[in-house]
């Protein structure tokens, strides 16, 4: 169905422009003064950390194409080398900003509340005499001067160290060029010895006390920079004999690659910045020049002071409802999870339920429970002290058959996950390292368990990794499940990671690469024909990024056909909205706030027949062609109602949504007149309602209303099951139920007088949605809603009559 109209360049953004405008937009939240002060330098540390794996991997990228001579445009129409212009170009000032607001605006903010970073000769001389004597005995050692001149080769520069570029002089008119190496690992906040929050960064702790390093010598200039090299080093996975070996090449190959990026000192003079161009070959374009600290990532060290005034109210995961204590339990012990998950799926959302309280646990009880036969796992990326690890090592002690599958590939976590597989091996666990030509990205668990009816098998397929500290500030979701065939088909995927193929025939999930992209595009095109039809169509996708060419076109034409879509991609996206006759139904969102969005889910009207998924692939062509992802159906109601409210609080957002115009820039949507609501806020407030309200959903979706109608269970003539709640007051007064009465020709109802809706005036309301005009309280506390005064009617009788 490829469209040449739609295939034009003006239709598709850049992927790496639309990177850098989410790194926009996280430095935002670092000058948002709506923002305490150590949140602020948060996102400002953010913004370093983000942008740094952008050069490495981005921009190391182009660079590589450029130097093949790659000349192939991308769907926007540029070329590496004019993408590779257009992406320095951008992100220069982006620097700026961030370096004029530490300046001018958060540093001196965060020294009136007592946190200080200062130069170290502006210090008192005691304060003076004590830092220098710190540095002659901790710090001296450790360095390592190295001059270059004649008698010297320039020195090697390692990819993010910071270092000090001293010009010197001795006899001679020639200077002498020397780098010191800031050691990493030395703190680089170094605390004033007062007691107080004063800090000396240790490169000017260093500038302050050369003397003592390079005696004797007249020092014209002493600068800092920053070396940024490439990280996208690949072998060739076909040709190498062992995926570890290849992969231990690779971090060897990163130490020496080509330098992408040189960050030096506003100040640094033309001397310097000529020797480091030359000798690491860059380009004039590749040099930036920074105002203040040249890196920010250190700073997440003050962000954990304890200085409460200066943050966000603090949050703690919580348990969820129903895998904690049972209310009124004498015993006020956990519930079985194996039971709870059995008596129906269970979802959980990350950060606002615990992982240690949930998957943690999942893991915990397949090591420990008697009746486990086996425990599967993908690991992705998990934390250098992984539970996880610890659980699946614990199981194949207990006797368990463990097989675990570790991407070695997951970039940057090479060397973590080459460690985690030696230690499983040692431990005689079965593990698979990776596959030729696609990384494992799937988050999914499999516990095979010996019941009294037989075997059952257990699944988690999530949207997140295996991570206890990244689920505490990655918003992730997770299925909990006992469905046979969800289970039946994650077996075939772990037999993939361990056999020779991987099977294409799946009951319930979608599995890239065999199968996700054809069930995609088979969802999108029904929506489309459902709208040209005049049949119910909509879609909202939730995604990390939406970079696939064939994907935004499908989304396109489903537009075109009169599908409502809402978009809520967090950072990448392709696809430009509102675009006369192409993309004027589509809508796209992006939130930023104190938790990073990482969840994948996808809604499907279908004509009032709506489907639900979750799972670990984003709409990239990575993700849909490269990678083995898993993405899973949610079937139960009371589980789509809590994705229904995620959804929908999302796109009622009014403090961290962002909404793209068509040109690719973006707008944040500000309260106004109305109360802020902000996501993150809002399902931190309904998961601790949930908790306290006992046994039961994870979140407590009835606690603010949220307009929307996404539905949740399939639409009838006259019943239409909606998660939308209340959103206006309910009718209060006897003429408006006279009306309605009236109006529906009603009589007597149930032996009294007056009609079914008068007599049950406190069980419905009219709500604020431009699909129902009606809406009805179950006597289980749900809501339904319909089309029509007659569905309203016929359940209201049914229900308590």
């Amino acid at each position: 169905m490829s469209d040449p109209h739609l295939s034009a360049p003006d239709y598709y953004l850049n992927r790496e422009l639309s990177e850098l405008a989410f790194q926009a937009r996280v430095l935002h939240e670092g000058t948002d003064e709506r923002n305490p002060p150590l949140e602020r330098l948060r996102f400002l540390a953010f913004f370093t950390k983000n942008t740094d794996e952008f050069f490495m991997k981005r921009v190391g990228g182009l660079k590589q194409q450029i130097d093949a001579g790659v000349t192939e445009t991308t769907p926007d129409g540029r070329t590496p080398e004019e993408q590779w212009r257009e992406v320095l170009d951008t992100a220069r000032p982006l620097f700026r900003q961030q370096s004029e607001y530490w300046r001018t605006t958060l540093e001196p903010a965060l020294a009136d509340a007592g946190i200080e970073i200062r130069d170290p000769d502006t210090l008192p001389a005691d304060e003076r005499d004590h830092l220098r004597t710190y540095f002659e005995e901790s710090i001296l050692p450790t360095l390592t001067p190295l001059a270059f001149d004649p008698a010297h080769p320039f020195p090697f520069i390692s990819n993010l160290s910071l270092s000090l570029a001293v010009l010197s002089s001795d006899d001679s008119d020639e200077p002498t060029f020397t780098r010191i190496k800031i050691p990493s690992n030395q703190p680089r906040l170094i605390e004033v010895p007062d007691g107080s929050d004063r800090y000396v960064l240790i490169e000017d702790l260093i500038e302050s006390n050369l003397d003592l390093l390079l005696p004797d010598l007249d020092i014209r200039d002493v600068s800092k920079f920053k070396v940024t090299r490439n990280a996208e080093v690949r072998r060739n996975e076909e040709v190498a004999e062992d995926l570890i070996d290849m992969v231990e090449e690779v971090l060897e190959q990163r130490r020496f690659a080509t330098v992408v990026r040189l960050e030096v000192d506003a100040d640094m003079p033309e001397e310097s910045v000529s020797i480091l161009k030359e000798h690491l070959d860059v380009d004039d374009r590749e040099v930036f020049h920074r105002e203040g600290p040249i890196d920010f990532e250190d700073f997440f060290e003050l962000v954990e002071l304890d200085r409460p005034e200066l943050k966000l109210p603090p949050w703690t995961p919580q348990a969820h409802p129903r895998l904690g204590p049972v209310t009124g339990d004498v015993r006020d012990e956990p519930t079985d999870i194996f039971d709870e998950v059995r008596a129906g799926d269970v979802l959980v959302h990350h950060p606002y339920h615990s992982f240690e309280g949930t998957v943690q646990r999942f893991l915990d009880a397949a090591a420990t429970d008697p009746d486990v036969l086996a425990v599967k796992a993908a690991i992705y990326r998990t934390a250098s002290d992984s539970k996880v690890i610890q659980s699946l090592i614990d199981a194949a002690d207990n006797g368990k058959q463990v097989a675990v599958m570790v991407e070695l590939k997951a970039r940057f976590d090479e060397k973590n996950n080459l460690e985690w597989v030696r230690q499983l091996e040692e431990e005689g666990i079965h593990v698979a390292y990776g596959t030729v030509g696609l990384k494992t990205h799937t988050k999914t668990a499999l516990v095979v368990r010996q019941e009294a009816d037989g075997v059952r098998l257990y699944s988690h397929v999530g949207t997140g990794n295996y991570h206890s500290e990244t689920a505490k500030g990655y918003s992730d979701l997770g299925l909990l499940t006992a469905d046979r065939d969800v289970g039946h088909d994650l077996t075939k995927v772990f037999n993939f990671f361990t056999g020779p193929t991987l099977d294409d025939r799946f009951r319930k999930l979608l599995i890239a690469p065999v199968t996700m992209r054809e069930r995609f595009t088979e969802m999108v095109r029904r929506e489309a024909e459902h709208a040209r039809q005049g049949r119910r169509a909509r879609m909202v996708v939730k995604v990390n990024g939406l970079e696939d060419p064939a994907m935004v076109e499908e989304l396109y034409r489903a537009s075109m056909a009169g599908v409502e879509i809402d978009l809520i991609v967090r950072d990448i996206c392709r696809l430009r909205p509102g675009i006369e006759g192409v993309s004027e139904n589509v809508t796209v969102h992006s939130i930023v706030g104190r938790f990073l969005e990482h969840a994948r889910v996808f809604y499907f009207e279908n004509a009032g027949s709506p489907e639900w998924y979750i799972g670990s692939a984003d709409w990239m062509t990575r993700n849909l062609d490269h990678r083995v992802e898993a993405v899973t159906p949610v079937e139960a109601v009371s589980l789509r109602e809590q994705l229904r409210f995620v959804l929908e609080a999302s796109l009622a957002d009014n403090r961290r949504r962002w909404v793209m115009r068509s040109d690719g820039s973006y707008e944040q949507v500000t309260p106004g007149d109305e109360p802020v609501r902000d996501v993150q806020e809002l399902l931190m407030a309904v998961t601790e309602a949930a908790l306290e309200r006992g046994h039961g959903a994870g979140l407590e979706t009835d606690t603010e209303p949220i307009a929307g109608d996404l539905l949740v269970t399939d639409v009838d003539s006259n019943d239409a099951a909606s998660g939308a709640t209340d959103t206006g007051d309910d009718p209060t007064d006897a003429e408006e139920f006279q009306s309605e009465a009236d109006d529906a020709g009603e009589g007597q109802s149930g032996g009294g007088n007056g009609s079914v809706f008068e007599a049950h005036a406190d069980r419905w309301y009219r709500p604020d949605s431009e699909t129902y005009d009606w809406a009805v309280r179950t006597a289980e506390g749900s809501r339904r809603y319909f089309e029509t005064r007659d569905g309203a009617r016929e359940r209201l009788r049914s229900e308590y009559e």
